[in-house]
């Protein structure tokens, strides 16, 4: 185990402890009945909801590279059907960022540091057959609005999403936290 993990748990020790949970305190369903979907880019962890003025228990958070939906019937889909369906969530966010790294990302680089790590051909051919093209897969989406309205619409026509389930779309400036609606 390397030492960041290491570190990790021993905080978590000291964190469980000494009770520092019990200020988290909150159940499973949302307060605020709203679902976000946002990039996972460090810069928003803490930002994003300190700028909207959530708190632990308000939201359902899903996070991924860009804040997008790859597939329609994906992992994210999947989170957004329980939170909607078990969970009580009515209202879904979907929020972009300015500056995020997967708006540039270069499919045939990463493929290429893929290959350097010691991922065959065989492997990218079989998600090939299985998915589709790794470097069209793995390429930025270019303008942030659009894709954040992209995602917003696969949500809102999704066959199932019901109609009274609210969905918007913004994009955030991860240094001042301002958001923008889409």
């Amino acid at each position: 185990m390397n030492e960041r993990v290491k570190k990790m748990l021993e905080y978590n020790r000291v964190f469980v402890d000494n009770e520092l949970y019990s200020k988290y305190a909150t159940s499973k369903f949302p307060d605020r009945k709203i679902a976000i979907l946002a990039c996972m880019d460090t810069r928003m962890t803490e930002l994003l909801p300190a700028a909207l003025g959530f708190k632990n228990g308000d939201v359902k958070m899903i996070k991924n590279a860009g804040g997008q939906i790859s597939h329609p019937y994906g992992s994210v889909i999947y989170s957004l059907l329980v939170a909607i369906y078990e969970l009580g969530v009515d209202t879904i966010l979907v929020i972009g960022h300015d500056d995020c790294g997967v708006q540039v990302l270069d499919g045939e680089a990463m493929v290429e540091k893929m290959k350097a790590k010691g991922i065959s051909q065989e492997a990218l051919e079989k998600v090939e057959r299985n998915h589709r093209n790794p470097i069209e897969w793995l390429t930025g989406f270019g303008d942030v609005c659009l894709a954040v309205g992209k995602t917003v619409e696969i949500i809102h026509t999704h066959p199932l999403i019901h109609s009274g389930v609210e969905v918007y779309g913004f994009v955030m400036n991860p240094e001042t936290g301002e958001v923008r609606e889409v």
